[in-house]
């Protein structure tokens, strides 16, 4: 399978939730200056786009197959029995995402009626993060299982074997 594509709307969404993190940052340090007073809002704001930011870029990671790891006993191995173990840790780490997406689920429903401390909206925003993210990965898992999605490992020790 081809190398992902370098730009996607993960790493899109992601850069934009940065660019927006360093304009409230910034907005931040000059309200603490004798120039004015800033707005209260900023400090939770940061933290909120700091949150979105970093779970948009896991489902980026995921997308390019980019996760650390230590696969020389895996890489050792001939190309179907390496493929099959590859799969299977696939297949459960499918099961936990899907459990942590009926667990954003759960978390959105109980948290709906929380109001942010400074913000306008309910608390249930900053953890449906976590509930999209997680539908994103199990998005690629399930599309790297069936043979669509970019695997890492398969090209690069094939061509080295």
């Amino acid at each position: 399978m081809k190398r992902p594509s370098l730009y996607s709307v993960e790493g899109i969404v992601a850069s934009i939730f940065l660019i927006g993190l360093l304009l409230v940052v910034m907005l931040q340090i000059l309200g603490r200056t004798p120039v004015f007073s800033g707005p209260v809002w900023t400090e939770e704001a940061a933290r909120w786009l700091w949150v979105w930011m970093a779970m948009i870029g896991l489902a980026e990671v995921e997308r390019i197959d980019g996760q650390l790891r230590m696969g020389f006993l895996v890489e050792s191995l001939r190309r179907k029995l390496r493929l099959a173990i590859l799969t299977l840790i696939d297949i459960v780490y499918l099961a936990i995402v899907l459990h942590l997406v009926w667990i954003g689920w759960k978390t959105i429903q109980r948290t709906w009626t929380n109001e942010a401390v400074t913000l306008p909206v309910s608390d249930a925003l900053l953890y449906a993060s976590g509930f999209l993210v997680m539908i994103l990965i199990a998005n690629r898992v399930v599309r790297r299982i069936a043979g669509f999605g970019y695997r890492h490992d398969s090209e690069e020790v094939e061509t080295a074997l």
